[in-house]
C-alpha cells in the first residue's frame, strides 16, 4: 500500500517520486514506468471522438488514484483520490488515513483545522468540504435533508451537524479554491529536470509555402549564486530549411534522441520510384521530445528536410485525395488509433485521425542558399 503526502495545491507522493500539478503527461508516465513493480494497473482514459473537450485521465485502479490532465496542455491539473482504503495519506508528516486511522470528520479537523462551511450536493448525497487547493467529500446516505450550519466555536467542524463519523469518500488535490473551474498550473521549476519545453511553435512563411519554424523556449535558469534565483527563463529560436545539424544543435541543443531512417513508405507515391538509386546512406531524424518536434536530415548533405510537429486545427482545404497511412513497427504491429489520411497543401502534410482531429503535420521545403541569404520570414 502506498504511503503519500498530501501537498494542498501542489502535490502528492513520497520519498521516491511526486505527482505535481502542472507536470507535463509524459513525466507522469515516466514515473509509473520506473515504479512499475509497485504502481500497477494503470488504464489510460480518453475520449477517442472529442479528444480536446475531455480530460486525459491516468487510473491507478490499485491505489484508487486518478490523475487528470488538461486536453489540450496536457499538464497535471487535479489529483483525485477516489478509494481512501487503497492508500496511506499523511499531511505534515502526520497520517489522518491508514488502515488504523479512518478519515472521520473529526479527524480532518484534527489535521487540517478550520476551513468555510461546505457545499451538500443533495443528488449525489455528498457534503464537500473545501480548504485552498484541497477538497474533500464526505457520503451521507443515511440523511434525507441537507446538514444545516449552527456556528459552534467549541466543536470546530463538528458543528456543520454531519453525522458523527462520517468519513470522507474521495479527496481532490487543485489549483485555488473553485474544483469545478481550476485549470494546470504552469509547470513547477522542479519539472523542468533540465529539459528545455516549447511554449509556441509558429510557421515561418513565404508566398509559396513553409520556410521553417520560430519557437519560443522555455528553461529553468538559474541566477547566479544560489537556486532560490532560479526561475523560468524565455528564449526565441529559429529552424530553416537547409540549416546543418550544427545549426540545429546550437539553436536547440541535443536532441532527445536520434533515429535513422530505414525505410520510406512514401516512396512508390513518388515520380518512377523504381528509377530511383537506393541511398548507401540512412536520413536521420532528431527527436526533441519536450518541444514536439522531429527534424529529419538529408543523409549526404546532413541538412533539414523536414519538420514535424503536433497542432491543433486543420488550415486549408485540400484539393486531392488523401493518402491512407498506418503507422506500425517492428516491435509493434497493433495500433489503437488506427489508420490516418494525409493530405497535402502548400508544403505541408496533415495527417488526420478517424475523428477529424489533427495527429501530425509535416512541412517540407528546398534547402535554402546559407543563413546570409534568408529573408525576413512572417509567422503565421
Amino acid at each position: 500500500m502506498l504511503d503519500l503526502e498530501v501537498v494542498p495545491e501542489r502535490s502528492l507522493g513520497n520519498e521516491q517520486w511526486e505527482f505535481a500539478l502542472g507536470m507535463p503527461l509524459a513525466q507522469a508516465i515516466s514515473i509509473l514506468q520506473k515504479h512499475c513493480r509497485i504502481i500497477k494497473n494503470v488504464q489510460v482514459l480518453y475520449s477517442e471522438q472529442t479528444p480536446l473537450s475531455h480530460d486525459l485521465i491516468l487510473n491507478l485502479t490499485q491505489d484508487g488514484i486518478k490523475l487528470l490532465f488538461g486536453a489540450c496542455n496536457q499538464r497535471l491539473k487535479v489529483i483525485e483520490v477516489y478509494d481512501l482504503s487503497k492508500v496511506k495519506l499523511k499531511y505534515c508528516g502526520v497520517h489522518f488515513n491508514t488502515q488504523a486511522i479512518a478519515p472521520t470528520i473529526e479527524q480532518i479537523d484534527q489535521s487540517f483545522g478550520a476551513t468555510h462551511p461546505g457545499v451538500y450536493n443533495a443528488a449525489e448525497q455528498l457534503f464537500h468540504l473545501n480548504f485552498r487547493g484541497l477538497s474533500f467529500s464526505f457520503q451521507l446516505d443515511s440523511w434525507n435533508e441537507a446538514p444545516k450550519y449552527e456556528p459552534n466555536f467549541a466543536h470546530g467542524l463538528a458543528s456543520l451537524q454531519i453525522p458523527h463519523g462520517a468519513t470522507v469518500k474521495r479527496m481532490y488535490i487543485s489549483a485555488g479554491n473553485n474544483l469545478q473551474d481550476t485549470k494546470a498550473p504552469v509547470m513547477p521549476l522542479a519539472c523542468f529536470l533540465g529539459n528545455v519545453y516549447a511554449e509556441c511553435v509558429d510557421v515561418l512563411r513565404d508566398g509559396v509555402g513553409p520556410l521553417g519554424l520560430r519557437l519560443r523556449l522555455l528553461t529553468a535558469g538559474c541566477g547566479p549564486g544560489v537556486m532560490a534565483d532560479a526561475k523560468v527563463r524565455a528564449v526565441e529560436r529559429n529552424i530553416y530549411f537547409g540549416d546543418s545539424c550544427q545549426d540545429v544543435l546550437s539553436a536547440l541543443g541535443s536532441p532527445h534522441k536520434v533515429f535513422y531512417k530505414s525505410e520510406d513508405k512514401m516512396k512508390i507515391h513518388s515520380p518512377s520510384p523504381h528509377k530511383q538509386v537506393p541511398s548507401k546512406c540512412n536520413d536521420y531524424f532528431f527527436n526533441y521530445f519536450t518541444l514536439g518536434v522531429d527534424l529529419l536530415f538529408d543523409s549526404s548533405t546532413h541538412l533539414v528536410k523536414k519538420f514535424w510537429d503536433q497542432i491543433q486545427e486543420l488550415l486549408g482545404h485540400p484539393m486531392e485525395k488523401p493518402v491512407v497511412l498506418h503507422r506500425s513497427s517492428s516491435a509493434n504491429n497493433t495500433n489503437p488509433f488506427g489508420s490516418t489520411f494525409c493530405f497535402g497543401l502548400q508544403r505541408m502534410i496533415f495527417e488526420v485521425m478517424q475523428n477529424n482531429h489533427i495527429a501530425s503535420v509535416t512541412l517540407y521545403g528546398a534547402p535554402r542558399p546559407s543563413s546570409r541569404a534568408r529573408t525576413e520570414a512572417i509567422g503565421h
